[in-house]
């Protein structure tokens, strides 16, 4: 429980990734990546429970040999939150809160997942997410997402272009990175089942831009953690020593 809410942490692990094909099944320090994000996920107290949501019955034989708990779900969902709305509207899982932990995300800590759920018990918020704060000299990086939030850490748009456009020299702005970790209401996700992509969604191939063009409250909080993924193959090996780095991660299952 946190904040009086049960929470219910789910882990998409879908085997067919573009970027980095089958990565789920990686090794990072002798594990496979996604046994290593589902034990990241155990050493978070505020979970009633940690599930996986699989598309390959390679990656089920996998967390079976972990003893982990898994559903199979459809190869068709396009993403995270797909599955997720699957698993809530068959009634597989129940809870007042979901998140969405993706499975290349290893390096998420109790703190991060602190600042995701700081809000969750307000009653006028459908989805929370995170940001930080980010560099000037990464603002044009398409690969970078950036939000603008209202006074109120509202989503108001969200973007891989650098916003807000300075359209004076010499002008001054804080530019702030959307950080790709989602809280849902239990209501949200049976709300989002059925909703076809947006034109903004497709244009800026983002998929949070869907939940304020349907009207969704997103409350984006500021978390100071560094957050790292793993997207590319070149990613392991930065990921590999930062894991052998960290106090009470078991390397190489020693």
């Amino acid at each position: 429980m946190f904040q009086d809410k049960k929470i219910v942490c789910v882990i998409p692990a879908r085997l067919r990734s573009t970027r980095f094909p089958e990565k789920m099944l990686a090794s990072l320090c002798g594990k496979p990546l996604i046994e290593r994000t589902w034990e990241a996920a155990l050493r978070v107290p505020h979970f009633d429970r940690v599930v996986l949501a699989v598309d390959d019955e390679r990656v089920a034989r996998v967390v079976e040999g972990f003893q982990g708990e898994y559903f199979m779900t459809s190869v068709s969902c396009p993403s995270g939150t797909d599955r997720l709305v699957e698993l809530v509207t068959k009634g597989q899982i129940d809870g007042d809160i979901f998140v969405n932990w993706q499975g290349d995300e290893p390096f998420i800590t109790k703190t991060i997942v602190e600042d995701l759920l700081m809000t969750c018990a307000s009653p006028f918020v459908d989805i929370w997410t995170l940001k930080s704060r980010m560099r000037e000299e990464d603002a044009h990086n398409p690969h970078i997402c950036k939000v603008v939030c209202s006074a109120q850490n509202r989503a108001l748009y969200f973007s891989r272009y650098p916003i807000p456009y300075m359209r004076d020299e010499g002008g001054t702005r804080t530019l702030w990175k959307h950080i790709g970790m989602y809280a849902y209401t239990k209501k949200t996700l049976q709300s989002l089942q059925g909703l076809s992509a947006c034109m903004i969604e497709q244009a800026e191939q983002l998929e949070q831009l869907r939940f304020l063009y349907e009207g969704f409250v997103m409350h984006v909080q500021e978390t100071k953690e560094e957050v790292f993924g793993i997207d590319i193959p070149e990613h392991l090996e930065r990921a590999e020593a930062l894991l052998q780095t960290m106090r009470g991660v078991y390397v190489h299952g020693v």
